[in-house]
């Protein structure tokens, strides 16, 4: 086995209450894992938690066959990038936006600037490298997001519904690009989102988020012809 994340027994609390429970979950390097589920199912829980901005209640979550109480914060968050469903950029040039992870780890000028020249191309947006991010449509300042992230080189990649903002026309072509690139790149993604589409574009296999538990995992086909529950098969109808 290749496990990159490897989930047991896994409660998270907020404000006395469960949010998620993951009973078992093992995410191997390379693979893009699909979350879906309904809004407020805890999807997001669950990436937070990965990112470890949510610290377990009880269970075992292991990164790389170490616990992930047992990384240095530091050093674990440097494996990681996240995108978010809004990019949030800096009032800054493309290019500025996209390098500012590696000014802030210390990245000589000269490589930042073929880095953040790679990711650019790659995201297509290279010919805007000199605009300020408050001039962008939402479809280009996403791309200029999944650029920043990519720059990173991450180990495992976060991604909470980054289509959600833009139009469907943009969606269409942005998810294109994006499960292009993930199938070239092999970098473990976990992508989040309510539409199973969507889902059963880009992820090699699906985890199912319903009421706060991880119900079922497995490739879109699998899942759509054996739904573990009711709950599941109401879900997967319009898949």
């Amino acid at each position: 086995m290749n496990e990159l994340i490897s989930i047991r027994n896994l409660l998270i609390r907020r404000n006395q209450r469960d949010v998620l429970g993951v009973d078992s979950l093992d995410i191997q390097r390379g693979e893009t894992l699909a979350v879906v589920g309904p809004n407020g199912a805890g999807k997001s829980t669950l990436l937070l938690a990965l990112a470890h901005l949510l610290k377990p209640a009880s269970g075992e979550v292991k990164y790389g066959g170490r616990h992930i109480h047992e990384w240095n914060d530091l050093e674990y968050r440097r494996k990681i990038a996240f995108v978010f469903q809004d990019p949030l950029l800096m009032d800054l040039s493309v290019e500025d936006n996209v390098a500012l992870g590696l000014k802030f780890r210390g990245v000589e000028k000269k490589e930042s600037h073929l880095r953040a020249e790679k990711w650019m191309k790659a995201m297509g947006v290279d010919s805007l490298a000199k605009r300020r991010a408050g001039q962008l449509s939402g479809g280009e300042a996403q791309r200029v997001s999944l650029a920043r992230a990519f720059v990173l080189d991450p180990e495992l990649l976060l991604m909470d519904e980054p289509f959600s903002a833009v139009d469907p026309q943009t969606r269409g072509q942005l998810m294109n690009d994006l499960s292009e690139l993930l199938a070239q790149e092999h970098r473990t993604t976990i992508f989040v989102t309510h539409n199973l589409k969507e889902a059963a574009q880009m992820g090699s296999r699906m985890a199912v988020v319903i009421s706060g538990r991880v119900k079922q995992v497995g490739t879109p086909q699998q899942i759509k012809e054996n739904p573990v529950d009711n709950s599941v098969r109401d879900f997967l109808r319009e898949l």
